[in-house]
């Protein structure tokens, strides 16, 4: 290790260095991560060591301000800093935190469940997307989000934008929607829908409300009401909300993050009648500390109901959240609780 770098790190708390090194000092017989709180010692009094392990093998032992030996929060810091810098290049990216592409797109698989390649596409998406949406020019924003071509762009945008980048800059001008709204024992039910499949679920009070949460999105696609059309699915969804079908199979035309994916599977998961709190879907996905990462995905869920984002409570038994509000979502979870098999 270059010693005179390792340093440089300690003297100025740099928590870039955290998960590369860790710093012993000889006075006190403790290790710390670089970026550790605590007054700084003597250089002649510092050594250094790769790993805390060697840093305990060598006599010394952890300091309880900064838990040097806690890998998983020493990676969740630089995450966190790689995270912040993000609109940089990864290839600079990587060059100011001194990690291996590899090596911090594992940390990325282990604190967030996605690759960084996958964290920075959708970064990228979402800079594009709020530039378009403020009115800004395609060629302008692909640019401005970091995108090097207009080429990597167009590979991503039928996957997660569901149309080219400029369709979607004209709000979704050419896509065709069909949609139904009908009575449900929640008030009223928006069902919406291209030729692949659901896209959008919406409840509410008013025809009025829904149609105007549907065009939101897209405000120039070719939205259809079509009652007839969509009368299955509705026919469907009624019974499922009133207790007598608790399985659903629809077919769904849904755009997500990778991130996003993972937390709406597992949600799918959940069975009828029973609930999972945010943590424990955080664990079940792999990312223990991402509860409120979790808690954004299910309310940026389009299709509720179908993907059961009612089912996921909070750590205490308050209800959390719920788009369309928590009375429905109370509602939904007493009328699962009373018709589930298992009751």
């Amino acid at each position: 290790m270059d010693e005179e770098r390792c340093w440089r790190a300690v003297e100025g708390r740099d928590a870039a260095f955290d998960g590369k090194f860790v710093f012993a000092v000889r006075s006190t017989g403790v290790y710390c991560r670089p970026s550790c709180p605590a007054r700084r010692p003597r250089r002649e009094q510092v050594r250094y060591f790769e790993t805390a392990q060697a840093a305990e093998g060598a006599g010394f032992r952890a300091c309880r301000r900064c838990r040097p030996q806690d890998r998983r929060k020493a990676e969740a810091e630089v995450v966190e800093l790689a995270c912040h810098l993000m609109p940089r290049p990864l290839k600079a990216l990587t060059g100011e935190l001194g990690l291996s592409p590899q090596r911090l797109s594992r940390m990325f698989q282990r604190q967030l469940g996605v690759t960084l390649r996958q964290y920075a596409d959708a970064r990228r998406l979402g800079a594009f997307k709020a530039h378009v949406r403020n009115g800004g020019e395609v060629t302008d924003a692909l640019y401005h989000a970091g995108y090097g071509s207009s080429s990597r762009l167009y590979e991503q945008a039928a996957a997660q934008l569901g149309m080219t980048p400029a369709t979607y800059r004209r709000g979704g001008r050419g896509v065709q929607m069909n949609y139904s709204i009908v009575v449900c024992p929640l008030g009223r039910l928006l069902v919406a829908a291209t030729e692949r499949g659901i896209c959008a679920l919406y409840l509410g009070s008013s025809d009025a409300e829904l149609e105007a949460a549907l065009g939101a999105e897209f405000p120039e696609a070719e939205r259809r009401r079509d009652e007839a059309g969509l009368g299955e699915w509705t026919a469907t969804l009624v019974k499922h909300l009133d207790g007598a079908q608790p399985s659903l199979d629809l077919a769904l035309d849904i755009r997500a993050t990778a991130f996003q994916r993972r937390v709406w599977e597992e949600l799918r998961k959940i069975p009828y009648g029973g609930t999972r709190t945010y943590s424990e879907v955080a664990r079940a996905i792999g990312r223990p500390t991402a509860a409120r990462a979790v808690a954004r995905a299910c309310a940026t869920n389009p299709v509720s109901v179908v993907i059961p984002c009612h089912r996921v409570v909070r750590e205490d038994g308050g209800l959390g959240g719920y788009r369309w509000g928590l009375e429905r979502k109370r509602a939904l979870l007493e009328t699962e609780a009373r018709c589930s098999p298992e009751s």
